[in-house]
């Protein structure tokens, strides 16, 4: 059974379930080393702490591995590629969907787990072809570095650590690497040639039959060439946890009922069906720098009719914020986390046109309608408009 796109060739196990090969055409090369989206379960019990502690003797206890119960194409079609696996484990089900978008670079797995088992530690690995004396993870606006050769005593204590949406693996060559992205599941464990998640545990203490139930989750596996700062790791990331939302808005203007926005499923942007006087696409909203990460765009505390934006730099590397958007919206001053403006010395209430984001640092700005972009509702509420 396999899956295949422009970016991507992948092979499932018909005997287990398990990926036999992700091929990468753009790098020309093998990711997978092993056998890839591998549940392993592994018995957990004994800490004082059941909710809190992992076992750290749980490697020594693995359970017998899940049983194939089917494999099936589901969806064949222009825009995904979708198969389906299902699986047991003791008393669970899991089920796969193994998931190719047209023009993706990434292959999703959409999870669902009937979870009913008791003191069991489920993750899910991926063996790689890589050799990466370091991992990365992203934390809270950034990342972090550790090594995936554990030395210190500190370092041989960090057997599982956390991350927010993603934590890399890059070869040591520099030439490539691969990111496990996630959309709620966040302790990872890393040796120099495996990703691996954390998926579920079954504790007892303090509430008898934590986590039993339905579970659903999705987890990726995206290759990217170079390091990690210079690929699309932290933007996919988002894309997975934060999809986009799509809204019909059939008076886009004042000049009448004019077609909805659809979404346009290989770009992930919104774009209108063509209208005269109107774009094919639009900017909404433009940083000008793919390391910037707009963290928040919401109105002011104090004054409902002014807009606040805040970003961060997420790979390290100096930035310079040029802001561009079609709904006529302009940079105003930098503020600070009170949302008061800061002055410049010589400044004065001039907004700058550009301003250099240095690595890892966190700025606020006001985000200033010009004339027309933003109207007032009857009831109040504020209006985003193209400006005329």
């Amino acid at each position: 059974m396999s899956l295949e796109n422009e970016h991507l060739a992948v092979v499932i196990n018909g005997q287990t379930g398990d990926l036999v090969s992700i091929f990468s055409k753009k790098l020309d090369r093998e990711l997978l080393s092993g056998p890839g989206n591998q549940l392993q379960a592994f018995r957990d019990q004994g800490q004082y702490w059941d909710a809190w502690n992992i076992d750290p003797d749980y490697a020594n206890h693995p359970l017998p591995p899940t049983q194939l119960v089917s494999i099936d194409a589901i969806e064949r079609g222009p825009i995904e590629w979708r198969t389906r696996v299902i699986r047991r484990l003791g008393a669970s089900r899991c089920q796969h969907d193994y998931v190719l978008h047209r023009h993706s670079d990434t292959l999703y797995i959409e999870t669902q787990i009937d979870w009913q088992e008791d003191h069991v530690l489920l993750k899910v690995a991926f063996p790689l072809t890589l050799d990466a004396s370091h991992a990365t993870y992203e934390a809270p606006c950034g990342s972090i570095t550790r090594t995936t050769n554990p030395q210190t005593e500190a370092e041989k204590a960090q057997w599982e650590v956390p991350a927010l949406r993603w934590a890399n693996l890059t070869d040591d060559s520099g030439e490539w690497g691969v990111s496990l992205l996630n959309d709620c599941k966040y302790g990872y464990d890393v040796q120099p040639s495996q990703l691996r998640l954390t998926l579920l545990r079954s504790s007892n203490w303090p509430e008898v039959g934590c986590d039993r139930g339905h579970q659903t989750m999705t987890y990726a596996l995206y290759a990217h060439r170079g390091t990690v700062s210079t690929s699309q790791t932290v933007k996919r990331g988002y894309e997975l946890q934060m999809p986009l939302l799509v809204h019909s808005i059939p008076k886009l203007s004042t000049r009448g009922n004019e077609p909805p926005f659809v979404r346009r499923p290989d770009t992930h942007t919104h774009t209108h069906t063509h209208t005269p006087g109107l774009p094919s696409q639009a900017t909404l909203l433009s940083l000008g720098a793919n390391s910037l990460v707009l963290s928040a765009f919401k109105q002011s505390e104090a004054d409902p009719g002014q807009w606040i934006g805040r970003c961060y730099e997420a790979t390290g590397q100096r930035s310079h914020l040029t802001l561009s958007s079609d709904l006529g919206l302009r940079l105003g001053l930098r503020v600070n986390g009170l949302e008061d403006a800061i002055l410049q010395s010589g400044a004065g209430l001039i907004a700058p046109a550009e301003v250099e984001i240095l690595p890892w640092q966190i700025q606020a700005f006001q985000i200033k309608p010009t004339f027309s972009s933003l109207v007032q509702t009857q009831q109040g509420r504020t209006t985003v408009r193209p400006a005329v």
